[in-house]
């Protein structure tokens, strides 16, 4: 069996999503000696060896990595912090803000719109983190579960408003939409398993050092 798919494998298990938080972290992987034997952008695996002989890599839909890590299916994982809020778990260490993948979690509505003055309607994935912004501005609102195309609801009836992450604005800008309220600020933050902190921190602690020092490094 290899590194990557054997069942008794001891090392270092690393959950990540594909997309901007993936191309975001290998350069931050590399300085900590870490690189994909594989491109798993023309991959249909889910689990990749790497160059170092104690870390392998799944990838994962972002709304699970921080499952897999609070299970120890992972030992460590990068996930945006608001997959992090949404997700709710106080099961994980969060030990460092990469300062990569830098977004804003938002409502927006349709351009010009004047809102409506009965209860709101509210579409996105962000369920948990939606109802306690409105809650938390004493608003009562009913939230309708998406998982995409979140920018549709407002533009068919569905919703009133959406909350989503925001980049550039121009996904909503092309669909007649602008942002309104800003609920948080978003970047990727590094998290660990409780126990595999412990059991393998031996392991973790030089990555986790390389990680420090790359984000210092960048800042300057």
């Amino acid at each position: 069996m290899t590194q990557a798919n054997d069942a008794n494998y001891n090392g270092l298990t690393l959950a990540l999503s594909k997309g901007r938080i993936l191309k975001d972290t290998l350069p931050l992987l590399k300085k900590a000696g870490i690189e994909l034997l594989e491109d798993p952008e023309e991959s249909r695996k889910l689990i990749f060896p790497t160059t170092h002989a104690d870390v392998r890599i799944l990838i994962l839909r972002a709304s699970d990595v921080p499952t897999y890590v609070e299970h120890g299916a992972a030992d460590f994982g990068v996930a945006g912090k608001d997959v992090l809020m949404e997700h709710g778990s106080s099961n994980l260490y969060e030990l460092l803000d990469l300062q990569i993948a830098k977004c804003r979690l938002m409502t927006a509505g349709k351009v010009g719109l004047q809102l409506p003055s009965r209860r709101l309607r509210i579409a996105t994935k962000y369920v948990n983190v939606t109802r306690a912004f409105f809650a938390s501005r004493g608003e009562q609102v009913d939230v309708i579960k998406l998982y995409g195309s979140m920018e549709l609801a407002p533009l068919v009836g569905l919703g009133d408003l959406i909350v989503d992450v925001v980049d550039t604005g121009n996904t909503l800008k092309a669909n007649g939409l602008e942002p309104r309220q800003e609920i948080c600020q978003v970047s990727s933050r590094l998290i660990v398993n409780q126990v595999s902190y412990k059991r393998k921190f031996a392991l973790l602690e030089p990555i986790i050092e390389s990680f420090k020092q790359s984000i210092a490094d960048n800042s300057q």
